[in-house]
């Protein structure tokens, strides 16, 4: 079992460079695999959107909660660490072109080592995405076609593309990764769970509980093998507060497929950070 963390934002820490360092330096010092980065380019100051993912329907960080880019944070943190991996939960696939996103990501790839992997949502505000350009209901289909159009920009060289909302044809994109980078769709719906086995190389659903986490993750390989894909090449990760993250817990969650734990924690910095990330690292040893 791979473990992952995300930063406590809530506390500031995301606009803070140091603290970050510091974040990602006990990370992997305790042994964590994966430190994980969320993505808000703004943040609408009285959104009317629900958020998916808790009972009061309004997202638990404040609007002016400092939110980095996470690429722009990943190649920061790469460089003043050796081991530890990076990955999005999520990066909101509506404000992105593949090419572009291709670039970046294959040049994350290539200075970091390539210890860059990416996951994808189609977002929720509609107001961020209406205002970066985007069409909010038709952000389903745009993200698989996105998701599409950059694995083909990263897989070959030259690509060619022709959808419905991307288009190119014999694009070159210099440097190229030195490895297959990991495309995983997040969400917690069908249309995500169908989203990651058709075009995602692993499916990252959040606020599920085991029965339904369960049913989405046999969507997701079903989807695979009607489009002729091997369902045994997707991985499944799971978010989870560090509380109570003990063996039995993982167990059972790598009874259901899962292959990473992301712990969200409250804390960030000092002993106790360093105690709760050593401890599910020592858990997931035994799984």
């Amino acid at each position: 079992m791979e473990i992952g963390v995300l930063p406590p934002y809530r506390s500031g820490i995301g606009g803070d460079p140091a603290a970050m360092r510091r974040f990602a330096g006990t990370a992997e010092s305790a042994g964590v695999d994966v430190l994980y980065l969320v993505e808000h380019v703004a943040v609408a100051s009285d959104y009317e959107g629900v958020y998916p993912y808790s009972e009061s329907g309004r997202m638990p960080l404040p609007d002016d909660c400092a939110i980095p880019d996470p690429l722009e944070v990943i190649g920061f943190l790469a460089g003043v660490t050796t081991r530890l991996r990076f990955g999005t939960g999520v990066l909101v696939a509506p404000h992105h072109h593949p090419l572009v996103l291709a670039k970046r990501l294959a040049t994350l790839d290539v200075f970091s080592g390539g210890r860059v992997d990416v996951g994808f949502g189609v977002g929720w505000m509609r107001e961020e995405i209406e205002a970066t350009g985007g069409d909010f209901s038709s952000r389903g289909r745009r993200t698989t076609e996105m998701l599409a159009a950059l694995r083909t920009a990263l897989d070959d060289d030259p690509a060619t593309f022709l959808g419905e909302f991307f288009s190119f044809e014999s694009m070159r994109v210099h440097p190229r990764p030195t490895r297959r980078i990991r495309l995983d769709v997040g969400g917690h719906g069908e249309p995500a769970a169908r989203r990651a086995g058709r075009v995602g190389d692993g499916f990252h659903p959040l606020g599920l509980d085991t029965e339904t986490l369960a049913q989405r993750w046999a969507l997701a390989r079903r989807t695979a093998e009607e489009h002729h894909r091997d369902p045994d090449e997707l991985s499944l990760s799971v978010t989870l507060p560090i509380g109570g993250l003990d063996e039995q817990k993982m167990e059972a969650m790598g009874e259901l497929g899962v292959g990473r734990i992301v712990c969200s924690t409250a804390v960030a910095d000092g002993a106790e950070l360093s105690e709760q990330l050593e401890a599910v690292v020592r858990a997931a040893r035994d799984v």
